[in-house]
């Protein structure tokens, strides 16, 4: 199986990227990245620049797109560029690979997701569902994790201070609000890019405690 994961570098991504390179059942792993990735056996990992994103990439024929993309407004900078990787990379990625044939996508969403939501951070989430969608995938699985648990590369101070309260509180909270390892994300969306089961599917919150 030859599958497209897009935010490589990321938490949940790179466990994706660790989980796909041991599974057997994937043959070839296409990461497009900005900046090279060390080689592994079954990566490859064209270097692009996501605002402009080769259309006519042999690459983006495969049987799934996972897509870990993912800032905040804090390390974004802005409302805009927040957006940019958040809708926008994730959007175009998916126009890119159905361009292509690929006919799963697995989105890595937020608790919360909702295009009418009050907060501009769930409202951006929910609209990207919504626009991925709208493309008719044969399978689209979005996966809506609330507090992600596991060791960064950029410091997120209100996130990790969230994660704190949250371990502090551990069992007395729901099980959607508790923390949510980025190794048990990315096995759900592994899992979900390769059943590739027909139609729409939501893995909650509750079910990656």
């Amino acid at each position: 199986m030859k599958l497209i994961l897009v935010g490589a570098t990321g938490l949940v991504g790179r466990h994706i990227l660790e989980k796909a390179i041991a599974d057997p059942r994937v043959t070839s792993l296409i990461c497009p990245v900005r900046r090279a990735l060390p080689a592994l056996p079954k990566l490859v990992a064209p270097v692009v620049d996501f605002d402009q994103l080769p259309r006519d990439a042999p690459w983006w024929q495969a049987d799934a797109v996972l897509c870990a993309l993912g800032t905040t407004m804090g390390v974004a900078g802005s409302r805009e560029a927040f957006r940019r990787v958040d809708h926008d990379y994730p959007v175009a990625v998916a126009q890119h690979a159905i361009a292509a044939g690929t006919p799963t996508y697995v989105l890595n969403s937020a608790l919360g997701a909702s295009p009418t939501s009050l907060f501009y951070y769930n409202r951006v989430k929910g609209e990207v569902e919504r626009d991925i969608a709208a493309l008719g995938f044969a399978s689209l699985t979005i996966v809506q994790p609330g507090l992600i648990g596991g060791t960064r590369d950029t410091h997120r101070p209100a996130e990790q201070a969230s994660v704190y309260v949250v371990r502090a509180l551990g069992r007395l909270l729901p099980r959607r609000l508790r923390i949510n390892p980025a190794t048990r994300i990315a096995e759900a969306m592994l899992d979900a890019a390769i059943a590739g089961r027909p139609g729409r599917h939501v893995v909650d919150a509750a079910s990656l405690c």
